[in-house]
């Protein structure tokens, strides 16, 4: 895009062309004041509060009324934001929407960090010309996450903007005209899209709220929010966590323009709230008995000294995982998950070195796409919202050609005719994306690879079948191809066969590529084999003891494996943050820190090394503090600069993980960062009985973030350090867009992470999958509301994901004298799951929903029963 010169209240402005005047001023941070435009949903003048005066060039000195959202910048344009007739004009706007408008604010959740207050008070209105009867509407129950006050609606249209065009979702519509117009469903009930938590922050007002958070309300202005990284999936999705009183209260999203923009998906926003009660650990404990965290320490140290193995954890971060491996040396840390796995994120990292490894936002610009074996809906959620954009670049694309904008976006969808990007699908069951692909094709676990590697054939040149030919066809005729897959269905050489395509396109191709878990990626970068090697060496007597951090092997690998390490280990030690199948057996079990607790290092599926904080202080010391407590060698390490410092030494591959946020040393002319509101009032008004009690400043060695109101603020933190996105007169999420360079673009001083794939070389093929006997095959099944291990826990999120499920073809079904609801066993154990019948699953293969009837990497035959 060109540049062209603006200027805005007589302020000269140099901005891309092609924009609208609210996304130009707004990224050069000239305040319009707007409810419906949203940077991520385009314009489409619902609202009329973004009124300012026009003049095209130098000799218009009249100019006329424009709506900023629609009226596209030019060159030589003067734009008046603070003309009389247009400030009249806007403060009209409020007075109307706020004549029917509750007077709630004292018990809105939104009070204080609500998009409609700050615009009320920038058009100075206070005193409405109506006393007439107030629309009233009945409110919905949307089920278990988000609560519906519609009488607060101002009918910006943002949330069915959102749910229907961006999200894909069809069970929430605009229904009614005029002064009746509704946002909601046709009936009551759960809104069926993943990425539902969303409308929290999209609507402006408080219509929809978290109602997790409702029930454990705290004003925004009374938590400390500190920024962290979303623990649900290996995306690595940015987010604000929010605490008072030692609790998480609600989680945000934060913006990352390379990574998930403006937007969670459901498991990440509730996954890791609301948490039942006995999920934590207790306390420490030896063998069935309560004792001191320095008893258990010294009962650990004693164990070591005998000769251990170390497993590490996708869970736990590089700082813990390296703590493991210094203890014990490299040769004896081990991930704690099957070698299959291991191997398979490791071809995968080097993979992406060798490619590179393009962020969600490239993929959005994509202009074909093919996903092989993967249900990205169920293992990566936001790359599949991310692939529902590329979708509409076609449609955008021909709506261009027309002469109308993308950004003008009700118009655009019209222009473009409803032509699709070429998307195709290779998966074993019917898709959640199915409505956006072109190709949607089912395919037998064991056939997607080979389907694959005839696409790859077909890009070479070679002989292929005519499906296979035209997805090669779309790939090869694009720009800018994406090629997607995972470990979803555990089968390696589906990676094989996308490293085929990726290598017959060339440089053009955008690979992605999703491991399992928020930290996998980081643990194959420091080259540790699988949980059979661990297995093996103890079994050879080469060590006696186990020392597990943050993993619930059960949850991972298969139980026989797990009870072979239990039975040749003579002691096993556990740190973990939960209890778990796995520490209901240890030994020793020492509770350590969980992700909101203690700061540390996570690397996601594109190789971003990313920086999450501790929420609170008090809680149980990290991981890696604790592991260095078990040896003398390990004294040294005082902060998490410390651990990255001679982790960059030890792999140095992994040397930029420090940059991934600044130091612990770093201060601004302020002081630290304040995790505090200016506004929080928590010191004062926590406990008055006593009179004011101020209590000395809680520490914390591992950032430069306060645990309090004091230092710098909002925007003027560093990103990686950012505590809210507040900026003068704007503190609800739509002050955002404040700080970004563009629409979906970059934050102004650069987007958080740094990549650690250079230098990495990963293995040259996948692992093979063990040869199977005839019987059941397993594969895993997976739910986009279902978190991790520990996700899966969270109360209010459990109640949206179905039942486990054990799936079967009406033939298998028939065969094994099982029908639909009979209760599972699987192996001759009692499965908590219903026996479900589908033409869908493929013959002689069993599914099974990931993490709660089987581990996600089986890989072996497994005998399905009836219950009883």
């Amino acid at each position: 895009m060109s540049r062209i010169r603006i200027i805005v209240n007589g302020e000269t402005r140099e901005v891309e062309d092609g924009q609208d005047i609210l996304s130009a001023c707004t990224h050069a941070g000239d305040e319009i004041p707007h409810f419906c435009w949203h940077d991520a949903l385009g314009s489409v003048g619902a609202c009329r509060l973004c009124a300012v005066r026009v003049h095209s060039g130098p000799e218009d000195a009249e100019g006329k009324i424009e709506m900023a959202c629609m009226t596209p910048v030019a060159d030589g344009q003067r734009i008046e934001v603070a003309d009389a007739e247009a400030e009249e004009m806007r403060a009209h706007v409020i007075e109307w929407l706020m004549r029917s408008h509750p007077h709630d604010c004292a018990v809105c959740e939104e009070g204080g960090a609500c998009h409609l207050q700050d615009m009320t008070v920038a058009t100075g209105h206070r005193t409405r010309r109506y006393d007439g009867p107030k629309r009233t509407h009945r409110n919905q129950d949307l089920g278990p996450l988000l609560t519906h006050e519609m009488n607060r609606c101002i009918a910006c249209y943002r949330c069915v903007r959102f749910y229907r065009h961006y999200a894909g979702g069809r069970d929430l519509d605009v229904m009614g005209a005029h002064d009746r117009v509704y946002f909601g469903r046709y009936e009551d009930g759960p809104l069926e899209s993943p990425f539902a938590g969303n409308l929290a922050e999209v609507c402006p007002t408080g219509v929809f709220n978290d109602k997790g958070w409702s029930k454990d309300y705290a004003r925004k202005w009374d938590m400390t929010a500190t920024p962290s990284i979303c623990s649900q999936c290996s995306v690595g999705c940015n987010i604000f966590a929010a605490e008072r009183g030692g609790r998480l209260r609600r989680l945000q999203n934060r913006y990352n323009g390379e990574v998930n923009g403006h937007f969670l998906c459901d498991k990440g926003r509730f996954g890791a709230l609301h948490l039942p009660e006995g999920a934590r650990l207790s306390g420490p404990r030896v063998r069935g008995l309560d004792v001191s965290v320095q008893e258990a320490v010294t009962a650990a140290r004693a164990a070591l000294e005998r000769g251990a193995v170390a497993i590490g954890s996708p869970r736990a971060t590089l700082e813990t995982n390296f703590a493991l491996r210094q203890l014990v040396g490299p040769g004896r840390f081990f991930a704690g998950l099957p070698d299959l796995e291991a191997q398979t994120v490791a071809r995968m990292a080097g993979l992406l070195a060798r490619h590179g490894a393009p962020s969600l936002a490239e993929l959005e610009r994509c202009d074909a796409a093919l996903v092989l074996g993967e249900d990205l809906t169920g293992t990566a959620p936001r790359a599949a919202l991310s692939l529902r954009q590329t979708a509409r670049n076609a449609s955008d694309a021909l709506a261009a050609e027309k002469g109308v904008p993308k950004w003008l976006n009700n118009a655009a969808q019209v222009a473009g005719e409803g032509r699709k990007t070429p998307i195709a699908l290779v998966t074993m069951l019917p898709d959640a994306l199915d409505d956006v692909a072109a190709w949607s094709m089912r395919r037998a676990p064991e056939d997607i690879a080979a389907f694959g590697l005839a696409i790859a054939a077909a890009i070479r040149g070679e002989r292929a079948n005519a499906e296979a030919t035209a997805i090669a066809s779309a790939l090869q005729a694009a720009e800018r191809p994406a090629v997607l897959s995972g470990f979803g269905l555990a089968r390696p050489e589906v990676v094989d066969a996308v490293a085929a395509i990726a290598e017959a396109l060339g440089e053009k191709t955008r690979l992605y590529l999703f491991p399992p878990e928020v930290n996998s990626m980081g643990l194959a970068l420091m080259q540790a084999r699988g949980l059979e090697r661990a297995v093996e060496a103890l079994e050879a007597g080469k060590a006696e003891t186990a020392l597990i951090a943050e993993a619930d092997l059960f949850e991972r690998a298969d139980s026989l494996l797990v009870d072979r390490l239990f039975e040749a280990a003579k002691e096993v030690v556990v740190l973990d943050s939960y209890a778990t199948r796995t520490t209901a057996r240890a030994g020793i079990t020492i509770p350590c820190a969980d992700w909101a607790e203690a700061a540390g290092t996570v690397v996601n599926h594109e190789g971003r090394a990313q920086r999450r904080f501790a929420a609170y202080p008090g809680a149980p010391a990290a991981a890696w503090r604790t592991l260095a407590s078990l040896s003398d060698t390990l004294s040294g390490w005082a902060t998490v600069d410390d651990v990255l410092a001679e982790l960059g030494q030890a792999l140095p591959h992994l040397a930029p993980a420090r940059d991934a946020a600044p130091s612990v040393t770093f201060r601004t002319p302020l002081g630290k960062i304040a995790r505090a509101n200016w506004r929080f009032s928590g010191r004062t008004a926590h406990d008055q009985a006593g009179g004011i009690v101020r209590d000395a400043e809680r520490a914390d060695p591992d950032s430069a973030l306060a645990f309090s109101m004091e230092g710098t603020q909002g925007a003027g933190a560093p990103p990686a350090l950012r505590t809210g996105y507040d900026v003068p007169g704007l503190h609800s999420a739509s002050a955002a867009p404040y700080l970004t360079d563009a629409n979906g673009g970059h934050l102004q001083e650069g987007d958080p992470g740094i990549s650690v794939l250079a230098g990495f070389q990963g293995p040259d093929v996948a692992p093979a999958l063990p040869a199977m006997e005839r019987g059941m095959r397993p594969v895993p099944l997976h739910d986009p509301f279902a978190g991790d291990e520990v996700g899966r826990r969270a109360d209010y999120l459990a109640k949206r994901y179905p039942p486990a499920q054990v799936m079967l073809h009406p033939a298998d079904a028939k065969r094994l004298h099982l029908k639909a609801g009979d209760l599972a066993t699987v192996d001759g154990l009692h499965a908590e799951a219903e026996i479900v019948i589908s033409d869908a699953m493929p013959e002689h293969h069993v599914g099974l929903s990931a993490g709660r009837v089987a581990p996600r990497s089986l890989s072996r035959i497994v005998k399905i029963g009836r219950q009883g």
